[in-house]
């Protein structure tokens, strides 16, 4: 069967288009068109129309139902019961993760992988990250400007994965371009171009890995690859498959919600500069604004779900089959659950944000992603005495990874 976006880049004309998009608009009041250029680029006015006039939405583009209220997010996250993460996949590959997977596969598959990243194990990597962070700065120093994407959001993130699975220096910039082209895996309404470079990029992954597995069989590491070949949980091992699409997921993962966090996050201070400055005075508030950041403009901005049976939502019956997207950018703009939503508070202590979702596929590399992304704030106020926004921001052309493709910012 023809992937959903297959069939959308397919048919979808910009004709159509208009019209499916008037439909909603008589419908509810409001329409929701993820591919629109603004929206994209600022998608907040829009979710906080989804969420005032039509909260459980029907987008008609995706034949989707789209989630807008922290509750009802919440509620799909955690409630695996009625909403199943089996046929999410948007097809581009035939490799599937643990994402794409319900206990009790999921359990096995996390609880094989989860060990790499307790708190413990992100913890002795702390002083490894620091120096990361450091020499990546020390490669800008003397600059009055510099891109804070190429210059450390980008490269530290590949740089831990890729020294966690036991990759060579020499091979991260392979990394890089695999990652970025891969990651597009998880975005909707793809064109086949993409969707080629998707093909091709997670082909050219595995046939790198299974080289480096290989070598493993004879000589074995100390890293997680070595590990995840050796994991065993109640005897059971991870197969080829499993392995190869565990190895695409932690490296493209750990990549893009680290990068995001530092691009976003660091952008976000820089348009509110007292609270830039309210950090640089107050470093004991780092936790909590790291946290106010992934709240603020999180990484991620879908998930998604597969109804298994027929389930009412905020007053609305979702048919068993039909996929419901959790809006997790709207969520964390609710001000039912926080005061003042689209403003930065980096001292904020209300509910918790949204943006590593919740339940059984709660985020496995949150903590590391918080971890580097503490690293890198305090080492750029550290370093720096003034920071500010040297050029407009080149934002990423994604929709459900929301990211910068350039942050130059004057330190001068």
């Amino acid at each position: 069967m023809p992937s959903l976006s297959r069939l959308a880049t397919r048919l979808i004309t910009p004709a159509a288009k208009q019209v499916l998009l008037a439909r909603e608009r008589l419908e509810s009041g409001v329409a929701y068109d993820p591919t629109s250029p603004s929206t994209r680029h600022d998608p907040y006015g829009v979710y906080e129309q989804l969420r005032r006039k039509d909260p459980v939405h029907r987008m008609r583009l995706m034949k989707a139902w789209v989630l807008t209220r922290y509750d009802d997010v919440d509620r799909l996250l955690r409630d695996h019961k009625h909403f199943t993460s089996e046929g999410r996949n948007y097809g581009y590959t035939s490799y599937l993760t643990m994402l794409d997977f319900d206990p009790p596969k999921h359990t096995r598959l996390r609880s094989l992988v989860s060990k790499a990243f307790t708190p413990r194990a992100v913890e002795k990597l702390e002083p490894r990250i620091h120096a990361v962070v450091h020499d990546l700065l020390d490669d800008v120093a003397g600059r009055d400007r510099f891109d804070l994407i190429d210059a450390v959001a980008f490269p530290l993130p590949v740089i831990v994965i890729a020294e966690m699975l036991g990759v060579p220096p020499e091979d991260r910039d392979r990394f890089r371009g695999w990652s970025d082209d891969i990651a597009m895996a998880v975005e909707p309404l793809l064109e086949e171009a993409n969707i080629q470079k998707v093909r091709k990029a997670t082909g050219a992954l595995f046939e790198y890995f299974e080289g480096q597995i290989e070598k493993r069989r004879t000589d074995p590491q100390d890293d997680l690859l070595t590990a995840l070949m050796a994991a065993e949980e109640e005897g059971d091992r991870l197969d080829r498959e499993e392995l190869l699409s565990t190895l695409m997921l932690l490296l493209v993962a750990g990549n893009e919600t680290t990068r995001n966090l530092i691009g976003n996050g660091m952008l976000a201070l820089l348009r509110h500069p007292d609270q830039l400055e309210r950090l640089r005075q107050h470093p004991d508030m780092l936790d909590a604004a790291v946290g106010e950041l992934l709240r603020f403009d999180p990484p991620v901005q879908f998930d998604g779900r597969i109804a298994r049976e027929d389930v009412e939502v905020g007053g609305k019956t979702i048919r068993s089959g039909d996929r419901v997207i959790s809006l997790l950018g709207a969520a964390n703009r609710d001000p039912d659950a926080f005061a003042e939503p689209d403003r930065l508070d980096i001292g904020r202590s209300e509910k918790s944000h949204i943006s590593f979702g919740r339940g059984i596929h709660y985020c496995l590399g949150a903590s590391l992603a918080v971890l580097e992304g503490k690293v890198v704030f305090a080492a750029l106020l550290e370093r720096f005495p003034t920071i500010r926004l040297a050029e407009p921001p080149v934002r990423r052309n994604q929709m459900v990874l929301r990211g910068l493709s350039e942050l130059w910012i004057d330190v001068a």
